[in-house]
């Protein structure tokens, strides 16, 4: 997890809420959010561009990115998908 807990312009950079862990921009749209147990990701999680916009969508598993990843370019339009087996990214 995050050490800054805030930014210079007081908007927090992280809260947990249960078990679910949110990252914010300095501007206080979400940048990232998703499951978050003791500190280690897991299951889906989406991050998002500073404009609010999806940018990724993709699995954790202990930390490490698994299974399907996708991400969007900033029309919306799938730019391209990955898959990752505990956390290396596998070769179509």
């Amino acid at each position: 997890m995050m050490k800054k807990k805030k930014y210079a312009n007081g908007q927090k950079t992280y809260e947990q809420n249960g078990d679910t862990l949110t990252y914010f921009f300095k501007n206080g749209e979400i940048k990232a959010f998703g499951k978050s147990v003791n500190d280690i990701m897991q299951g889906e999680w989406k991050f998002f561009r500073e404009s609010g916009q999806l940018w990724q969508v993709g699995n954790f598993k202990d930390n490490l990115k698994e299974g399907k990843w996708v991400r969007y370019d900033k029309e919306g339009k799938l730019e391209y998908e990955e898959y990752f087996e505990n956390g290396n990214k596998l070769n179509k």
